[in-house]
């Protein structure tokens, strides 16, 4: 990098990224943690280069803005991108379109079955950002899942495992540029290069059409569904279960004064195992989460192509500007040009989105041009935050590729001890997992394992990739089950779920296919092959459900919901 020079620091390259992982767990704020690492880095190499002392102190804070300022500088078009992509979601959510979906389906749909398997198709459609993916899935479609007996925490959990895990592997997503701006040169082609290795994103899709088409569910979820049937009321949060808990004491005294026999007061509790955290923390997840969202005026005239053709548009536009600016048209082979300059393909395209949705619903007054304009403030306002954590992880990871070559260090490391690389994907799965979970968020998590892992492999090397895609996988999947991630509170909250119920409920199930992955990258780590560890995967969760529903946790389920009738 330009005004940067490498050193050799030894075990010192490892401590930016160690410290500022140690203060996230310690403290589950990512933007402290992460100025601190690259502070810190800075510190090493000025101190390395020129001793400790005063004066090289204060270099070492002034490299800090100037780091930044470098990586802002370098991914101008990914940042563009990013901010756009946040004010169409919003403009798509003003429309009304996803209202209309739900209105479509509750006409159309005679089943349960149907029901679920489409409100899974709509989290998949709408896979250009998770928090748009929750808000809108839940907003809509609960409704129509209350029609069929669907319950809460079951709604919650599709809502939940097809944000994160369809964005993670979608190119034309705020994650696809996000996770590409990580990886430096060429990052977004290395993305789409390490989709077919991220089982959890894919085995996780496959495992929800398959729970869904077949009804097999087992364990907690099933003692949620039993109750659901049998017109439990499900509770929306701890106090409106004390307010049903109150009234049904009310109406047992009211009954003992008039002499009639009184029966026990019943709440909505199917015997779901609680997840222990602070209430806290939460609460203030919750709240900082929701509050980007407030304020959004949803038209009430929007049909459902206006939902599906603005997404369309991001698509086909972002593709032939991907085409435009690598000189397709000029002659230029087809995977060259693709690869040429991908986030300005998808500037291109998400500016042609932007002004087709204007000319979509401006004429027909889905919205005024001043909320057009409203829409557009708040969606680039909410990637704020992504933003910030983008690059400070930039940072981070051009200190310590740049300045201090942790990755050397780390492979030369490993590579003295005789300890084989082809066990490590699953490693830094595993890792990425606890990591994610203990954070509350998978951006967070990828910021902080990505630059070691960069420095690990080799790009040429076979198990880049693999372990890439576990590092992805690894952090979607703690992001999964931890109670303070936002995703997983906003499809609690878009659910109209407890958010331990939902906690609670999800966790089987998404270990479950957790425990496949970390099998198929211990085989991927040897075979060097997405597709062996994927065919695999399926296999198991068909044969492992299968078994589930058969075994003691199927009855157990059964056993719970007969306690909560």
């Amino acid at each position: 990098m330009e005004g940067f020079d490498l050193i050799v620091c030894g075990a010192w390259s490892i401590v930016p990224p160690l410290l500022a992982l140690g203060l996230a767990l310690i403290t589950k704020e990512v933007y402290s943690s992460l100025t601190v690492g690259v502070f810190s880095g800075m510190i090493i190499y000025q101190f390395t280069l020129n001793g400790a002392g005063g004066e090289q102190l204060i270099s070492s804070f002034t490299m800090v803005p100037q780091m930044m300022a470098e990586q802002i500088a370098g991914n101008g078009a990914l940042l563009l991108f990013l901010a756009l992509l946040g004010a169409l979601t919003v403009v798509i959510a003003s429309s009304g379109g996803s209202r209309a979906y739900a209105e479509w389906v509750s006409t159309h749909i005679k089943n349960a079955k149907m029901a679920s398997i489409l409100t899974a198709i709509l989290g998949i459609i709408i896979f250009v950002d998770d928090y748009f993916n929750c808000l809108t899935v839940g907003a809509v479609m609960r409704p129509v899942t209350d029609k069929f007996h669907i319950s809460h925490e079951k709604l919650a959990w599709i809502i939940d495992s097809t944000a994160a895990p369809v964005c993670i592997i979608a190119p034309v997503s705020s994650w696809a540029v996000a996770v590409g701006g990580y990886m430096g040169d060429g990052g977004f082609n290395t993305f789409v290069a390490s989709i077919p290795y991220n089982f959890y994103a894919l085995l996780t899709i496959f495992f929800v059409f398959f729970m869904l088409i077949t009804g097999d569910d087992w364990g907690s979820m099933r003692a949620a569904e039993d109750a659901a049937v049998h017109n439990k009321v499900p509770a929306e949060d701890a106090v409106l279960e004390e307010e049903l808990e109150e009234e049904a004491a009310r109406e047992q005294a009211r009954l003992l004064a008039e002499g009639a026999d009184a029966p026990a007061p019943e709440s909505y509790d199917p015997g779901l195992p609680s997840i222990v955290t602070e209430r806290s923390d939460i609460d203030a997840a919750a709240a900082h989460t929701m509050e980007e969202y407030k304020g959004i005026n949803i038209s009430d005239k929007g049909k459902v192509f206006d939902l599906v053709l603005p997404i369309v548009v991001l698509i086909i536009f972002s593709i032939l500007g991907m085409l435009y600016v690598g000189g397709f048209f000029e002659g230029v082979d087809f995977a060259t040009a693709v690869g040429e300059n991908p986030v300005m393909g998808l500037d291109i395209g998400v500016c042609v989105a932007l002004v087709f949705a204007l000319a979509l619903f401006l004429p027909r007054k889905l919205m005024s041009i001043n909320t057009y304009v409203d829409a557009v403030s708040e969606g680039v306002r909410s990637m704020v935050g992504a933003i910030m954590i983008l690059v400070l992880a930039w940072s981070l990871g051009g200190t310590c590729r740049y300045l201090l070559g942790t990755g050397e260090f780390v492979s030369t490391f490993l590579n003295n001890l005789g300890i084989g690389l082809d066990f490590l994907p699953a490693v830094i799965f595993v890792v990425s997992a606890f990591i994610g979970f203990a954070m509350g968020t998978s951006w967070g998590t990828v910021a902080l394992i990505l630059p070691i892992v960069i420095g690990v492999f080799d790009a040429a090397d076979p198990l880049f990739l693999v372990a890439i895609g576990a590092t992805l996988a690894g952090a979607v999947y703690g992001d999964h089950i931890s109670p303070i991630s936002d995703t997983t509170i906003l499809s609690s909250a878009g659910a109209k779920c407890n958010h331990l119920r939902h906690v609670a409920t999800q966790i089987p199930y998404a270990t479950f296919v957790m425990v496949v992955c970390l099998i198929g990258y211990i085989v991927a780590g040897f075979t060097k092959n997405p597709w062996i560890s994927l065919v695999l995967g399926m296999v198991l969760i068909v044969v492992g459900v299968l078994v589930l529903r058969r075994s003691g946790l199927g009855k157990k389920g059964q056993k719970e919901a007969d306690a909560a009738r």
